[in-house]
């Protein structure tokens, strides 16, 4: 079985595969304190209770957006799994090409991301990623990487609200049942997530006005992506796993 992993800024996402079948996912929180050993505990712990022997675990593969996490974490993973993981960086085989000004400054996140999409759906296509931070990367037909767009994610744009103002509380992210807000939360909540929504559409138009598509998927995933992939049909396709879908992808590309 193949071990996926995918370090985020917040979260650390991880997927086994058997074969092309993903079998189980889980997280653990992004800490730059972690040992390797409590790394090694923590994975072998999660993937134990769900069943799966630790030894059916024969390959890893590593995308990461955390530098300092990844001493801990790939020695965890030789320790406990006995294999040294595959490391998504320069060098490696994806099947697309970083047609940008500094490929160098591309995640590795959105490189998987990339490959995912393309290769399951087909380009040109247009990935996003509600993580984070929110990113829109361009595919296009011949697999070329040609453009992104960065913007601040949902939960961080709730967050500056909630830090920014003395007397405004958290609330639940997720739409109301009308932009007319009545009281403070609903109209947090439909400033937050209608105004959402509006960049999305607004980038996707743009993003293929300016590349001068006349047809371009539109693929997206990441946690709160589907709050806002619900509610407009400029986006085709919503998979939350796309990022494991995408490593996996990527190590069949690179196994001997």
């Amino acid at each position: 079985m193949l071990l996926v992993i995918d370090v985020g800024n917040t979260n650390v996402t991880m997927g086994v595969f058997d074969g092309e079948n993903l079998k189980e996912t889980f997280r653990l929180t992004t800490r730059t304190s972690r040992t390797s050993d409590e790394y090694g505990l923590a994975i072998c712990d999660l993937i134990e209770h769900r069943a799966i022997a630790i030894e059916e675990v024969r390959d890893v593969i590593i995308s990461s957006v955390v530098p300092d996490v990844m001493y801990s974490l790939i020695n965890g993973i030789v320790k406990y799994f006995h294999t040294t993981p595959l490391i998504v960086g320069p060098g490696i085989k994806t099947g697309i090409r970083l047609a940008t000004e500094n490929p160098k400054q591309i995640g590795a996140d959105r490189i998987v991301d990339a490959v995912g999409a393309y290769e399951l759906y087909g380009g040109p296509v247009l990935v996003i990623d509600f993580g984070t931070a929110t990113t829109y990367d361009l595919i296009l037909e011949d697999g070329s990487f040609v453009a992104g767009v960065t913007s601040p994610g949902i939960r961080l744009s709730a967050n500056a609200l909630w830090q920014g103002t003395a007397k405004l509380p958290k609330f639940e992210i997720l739409k109301p049942k009308s932009i007319l807000a009545k009281e403070t939360i609903s109209s947090m909540q439909a400033g937050l997530v209608y105004g959402y929504i509006g960049q999305t559409e607004y980038i996707i138009k743009k993003v293929k006005e300016e590349a001068k598509l006349k047809e371009m998927k539109v693929v997206a995933t990441g946690g709160l992506g589907k709050i806002i992939a619900d509610e407009t049909d400029m986006i085709e396709v919503y998979d939350n796993r796309l990022t494991l879908k995408g490593l996996r992808l990527i190590y069949e590309k690179n196994k001997k």
